[in-house]
């Protein structure tokens, strides 16, 4: 039987907040203990305010750094007026992982019943850098990486994971 040796991913954790700050953001530090945890690397951290601009422009500068393989945010996937992330996030997507959403929902289903259905948590590759959107609670995010990203993200995880594909992601660029 094939043993695969552990893949180290470079994370990158936005949390999206008009209010928060480092000190006071519970679900950002959740995904980082998480990561850190599991043997990932956080490549980068921050806060960016609810602004869909603001979001996508931190996005994209994220993506275009080598350093960085995935972006975790945290925030403003609900139905308010503010939550706007699912929009930056789809400004930015090349692909969209339509079942990470789908699965999450199942996932939340579990846990909170049908309140899950106001979450718009959602995922999708851009320059060949994996990008989901989590809701701003921590229990969310202990169940976006306890029961998804956790696996997805573990190259040993079979029958596939994102890890053993993530250099593919950009090989339309490679075509002649």
């Amino acid at each position: 039987m094939e043993q695969r040796e552990f893949v180290a991913v470079r994370i990158a954790v936005l949390t999206v907040s008009d209010t928060r700050t480092l000190a006071e953001d519970r679900s950002g530090d959740t995904l980082v203990e998480r990561l850190t945890d599991a043997g990932h690397v956080l490549a980068a951290r921050g806060i960016e305010r609810d602004d869909r601009a603001a979001i996508a422009g931190h996005l994209r500068r994220w993506i275009a750094d080598p350093a960085i393989d995935v972006i975790l945010t945290t925030g403003g996937t609900g139905l308010t007026g503010r939550d706007v992330t699912v929009e930056a996030h789809r400004d930015v997507y090349e692909k969209e992982i339509e079942a990470f959403g789908t699965v999450f929902t199942m996932v939340s289903m579990g846990k909170i019943g049908t309140s899950a259905v106001q979450s718009r948590a959602c995922g999708g590759v851009a320059g060949g850098t994996y990008l989901f959107a989590l809701p701003g609670s921590p229990g969310a995010c202990r169940d976006a990486w306890d029961e998804i990203l956790k696996w997805q993200l573990d190259y040993r995880h079979k029958p596939c994971n994102f890890v053993e594909i993530m250099p593919r992601l950009e090989e339309h660029k490679r075509r002649k």
